[in-house]
């Protein structure tokens, strides 16, 4: 099974459409390519594709990690491209990122960019993968109400920056001591 495109029409820009369907692939937590249609009827210049892929980082910055293709159905302009960039997203569905060099990354990340709520640190004692389609990794803390949704942004894109995981979302997995 090879993750869903988002078809893009490059003329319409980015609707809410769009935005839908890119957010239920994110909750779904399923690999994503994004391919811009009809790229052949926009005028362009050196920056347009850049000016372009800068729209969509912003309009769709919830899926930052999926891959973009600019396509034309009708000349069939990189529509080959849209099955190898899928191949290599369901790879990365796979990739499987070894314990030891996960904590090491996490201990990078935390001395990097520490958290703290109402005078108390978060603590992670352990984090590993525990799963694949999709990648998930469950982080061991002392109190995941420590947690704030920028800080685990921040965890994932460590984790982005450090091993790839292009094109498909992850799960991360916050346990506190007790559930352990």
């Amino acid at each position: 099974m090879h993750p869903p495109e988002t078809l893009l029409d490059a003329t319409s820009g980015v609707t809410a459409q769009d935005t839908h369907v890119a957010g239920y692939v994110q909750e779904a937590k399923k690999g994503l390519v994004v391919a811009v249609n009809k790229w052949d009827l926009i005028e362009k210049d050196n920056h347009t594709t850049l000016e372009y892929s800068a729209l969509l980082k912003r309009e769709l910055n919830f899926v930052d990690w999926a891959p973009t293709v600019f396509t034309s159905a009708v000349s069939g302009q990189r529509t080959g491209r849209i099955l190898e960039i899928a191949r290599d997203v369901q790879a990365e569905r796979d990739k499987r990122v070894t314990t030891p060099k996960l904590i090491e990354m996490v201990r990078e990340a935390v001395a990097r960019h520490p958290r703290t709520e109402g005078g108390r640190m978060l603590k992670i004692y352990y984090a590993t993968q525990a799963d694949v389609r999709p990648p998930t990794f469950v982080f061991f803390v002392n109190d995941p109400k420590l947690l704030h949704f920028t800080y685990e942004r921040y965890l994932e894109n460590q984790i982005r920056e450090h091993f790839g995981f292009e094109g498909t979302a992850l799960r991360l997995v916050f346990r506190g001591r007790q559930e352990a």
